[in-house]
């Protein structure tokens, strides 16, 4: 069985599969942009002491973005 849930939830070292994206217009079009796409494999890599920012590898490269625009992407952790 598989578990879905939002990005900003998975544990450092775990992995995922991106499923969907919510939000809409610039926030929408600047995660795509940054290669989050459904299908995309996803690894946390660190987040800072308070929470916030999140570092995740996606396609290859390390990209650090806010616990609130992790929230609007939804996973299927592997």
């Amino acid at each position: 069985m598989k578990k879905e849930k939002t990005l900003n939830l998975l544990k450092i070292g775990e992995q995922a599969t991106v499923v969907s994206l919510s939000g809409e217009g610039a926030l929408r079009r600047r995660i795509i942009d940054m290669g989050i796409t459904p299908g995309a494999v996803v690894i946390m890599r660190k987040a800072a002491p308070f929470g916030d920012p999140l570092e995740i590898n996606v396609r290859g490269y390390e990209l650090s973005m806010r616990k609130a625009d992790a929230e609007k992407i939804t996973v299927e952790c592997r």
